[in-house]
C-alpha cells in the first residue's frame, strides 16, 4: 500500500468514527511514510513516534490506531503523534497543545 492509498483508506475508515487526519498534509505524509516503513520492517504498522520492540505482542498497544488515540483525542483534540485529530482541532476551534505520552515506560 502506498502513502496516498493509506491516507484514503484511513480517511474512509476513521472519519465515520470521529477521527480525522491532521490537516497538515506534509506532516501526515511523513507519518504515513513512517507507518509504512514500520510495516515493512516489523510486519505491522506501529506508531512512528514511539519505539517498537519488534515484537507484535509487546507492541499491540501502539499498532495504529494505537489504544491511546481515543482518550488523547477526547482530552486534547489530537493523538500523541498528531496523525489523528478531532474536527474542531483541524478547524482550530480548540487549543493545539502538547499531548503527553500515556504508554507505560515498562513496555
Amino acid at each position: 500500500m502506498k502513502i496516498d492509498e493509506l491516507r484514503v483508506f484511513l480517511e474512509r475508515t476513521q472519519e465515520p468514527k470521529g477521527f480525522f487526519l491532521n490537516k497538515d498534509r506534509s506532516f501526515v505524509h511523513d507519518l504515513l511514510s513512517g507507518l509504512i516503513t514500520n510495516r515493512d520492517r516489523y510486519g505491522y504498522m506501529c506508531c512512528p513516534c514511539r519505539l517498537s520492540s519488534g515484537d507484535r505482542q509487546k507492541d499491540t498497544d501502539i499498532i495504529c490506531p494505537c489504544e491511546y488515540r481515543e482518550q488523547d483525542v477526547a482530552e486534547y483534540g489530537s493523538c500523541y503523534c498528531g496523525l489523528y485529530v478531532s474536527k474542531d482541532w483541524n478547524k482550530e476551534l480548540i487549543k493545539h497543545q502538547f499531548v503527553p505520552e500515556r504508554r507505560p515506560f515498562t513496555k
